[in-house]
């Protein structure tokens, strides 16, 4: 089982769970994974929340979404399940949660970027009913590797 919870600059347990989202981060994000520090820094900004899917047998941090909310949009700015975790339904939990929320505070649509070439994770939006609605040519680069497309997905609540 599952509990998720939800902090911001106001979190006083905040700094064990930014650390152990950091961790996940390192192992998820292949490209510039973002720091404890960084996720402390952006946690600061009143327009920023970290939701956590918490196991309730180990007490551990095993997903994460980095969102921001201004006015009537917001945008999923990180997301990531712990490996061990994938494929249980932690993402859907994650959407069903930050859905009833956003909903809740009058959002009218959810944004995110993906890499064109993540397949698992354009399926896992497209399944939570986002679309794209933008691409962005060549924006993912490495040195020796060839572009890869950034898409812009929108979730628009009725």
């Amino acid at each position: 089982m599952f509990n998720i919870k939800t902090l911001n600059s106001e979190a006083e347990e905040g700094a064990a769970i930014v650390q152990a989202v950091a961790t996940i981060e390192a192992i998820v994000q292949l490209q510039e994974p973002w720091t404890g520090q960084t996720l402390n820094d952006l946690l600061e900004q009143d327009s920023i929340d970290l939701m956590v899917v918490m196991s309730t047998e180990t007490d551990e941090v095993v997903g994460y979404c980095l969102y921001q909310v201004v006015f009537e949009q917001a945008e999923i700015l990180r997301i990531g399940t712990r490996p061990d975790y994938q494929r249980q339904g932690i993402a859907s939990l994650i959407f069903a949660e930050l859905n009833t929320h956003l909903k809740e505070i009058q959002v009218e649509n959810l944004l995110l970027e993906v890499r064109a070439d993540n397949a698992p994770a354009i399926a896992l939006y497209e399944r939570q009913a986002f679309v794209v609605i933008h691409k962005r040519k060549g924006y993912y680069q490495q040195p020796h590797q060839p572009s890869v497309d950034a898409l812009i997905m929108q979730h628009v609540y009725q």
